[in-house]
């Protein structure tokens, strides 16, 4: 008896939104997190296995994953968005995450189960665009490798509310844009930080780790420009004021990109603004910032790459 083995054609993440979010920023797993870092590996193992029928709450990334999928509706026929679990869980202990998923009827067949080993070797693998952790070991290693990605703080209130639009909010430097202007700004002053930006207005920012995310929401946003609402909605909301704004606005001009809602707050807190445009996600460098927008928003905090200060 000759056994035929069925082929499958190779599926193609190049064209995609490929996100990569861990268990714990999908879902809410700071007890398990808890019993892990206090018992040991083999409590958790055993809890985890005890529990695989016990659906797991929404976590810190849930709201956005969810609603990103959802743009796969738009166009029936092409897929726009892919959500990968990546975990550092093994596979034995990683049914509760699939039975979870499948409870909440998300759109999520791929995983990286890495077994404790890091994870950062496997994102250009799955050509992801944008990862979601709440380890900070794996979210610098992720920037380090040239992936947009945050770490993300513990999901306010509201964080699970129902919006028509995803909504994401970003901070400019070192953010959208390099921080290469943000460095002068730190060791020269706002002076020197001013009289630099007049004098390379007219030259575009360099891009940062999260240009290439921002220009594929951008490319999906013109490729549903009739839809009603727009899928998307999104905002930059950055300390700078005049005169350092035309650099800011030439900048995505030159990248053909358009920002729904742009904020200059000139030093004035972005809590407040952050509030009122209701972000799934807010996106910045700054702990001072993070800190005070994440009670109010969900809130991820982006390092600097390893070797810049």
């Amino acid at each position: 008896m000759r056994l035929h083995w069925q082929t499958h054609m190779t599926y193609s993440l190049d064209k995609l939104l490929v996100v990569g979010i861990s268990s714990r920023a999908l879902f809410d797993l700071e007890a398990e997190e808890a019993i892990f870092q206090q018992q040991g590996l083999a409590a958790y193992r055993a809890h985890q296995l005890a529990n695989e029928n016990a659906i797991l709450m929404p976590g810190a990334g849930f709201a956005l994953a969810r609603s990103l999928l959802k743009l796969n509706q738009l166009q029936p026929d092409q897929r726009l968005v892919e959500v990968v679990i990546m975990s550092r869980n093994s596979s034995e202990t990683s049914l509760r995450i699939f039975n979870s998923i499948q409870h909440y009827g998300l759109d999520i067949t791929r995983a990286v189960l890495a077994g404790g080993a890091p994870l950062a070797p496997y994102l250009h693998a799955f050509n992801v665009s944008l990862f979601l952790s709440l380890h900070e070991d794996d979210v610098q290693a992720a920037i380090n490798a040239g992936t947009a990605a945050a770490l993300l703080y513990q999901k306010p209130a509201n964080a699970l509310a129902e919006l028509e639009q995803i909504r994401i909010a970003f901070d400019g430097d070192a953010v959208i844009f390099s921080d290469e202007s943000e460095r002068i700004y730190q060791t020269q002053g706002i002076e020197a930080f001013e009289q630099h930006e007049r004098e390379n207005a007219l030259k575009p920012l360099p891009e940062g780790p999260f240009a290439r995310l921002l220009k594929a929401l951008s490319f999906i946003q013109n490729a549903n420009a009739n839809a009603t609402p727009r899928p998307i909605r999104t905002a930059l909301v950055t300390a700078r004021s005049s005169p350092s704004h035309e650099r800011v606005i030439r900048t995505l001009r030159a990248w053909d990109v358009a920002i729904d809602e742009t904020f200059f707050m000139g030093g004035v807190a972005k809590s407040d603004v952050l509030a009122a445009f209701k972000p799934h996600m807010f996106f910045d460098d700054q702990h001072g910032h993070c800190d005070r927008a994440a009670p109010l928003v969900q809130t991820g905090r982006v390092p600097l790459k390893a070797g810049t200060t």
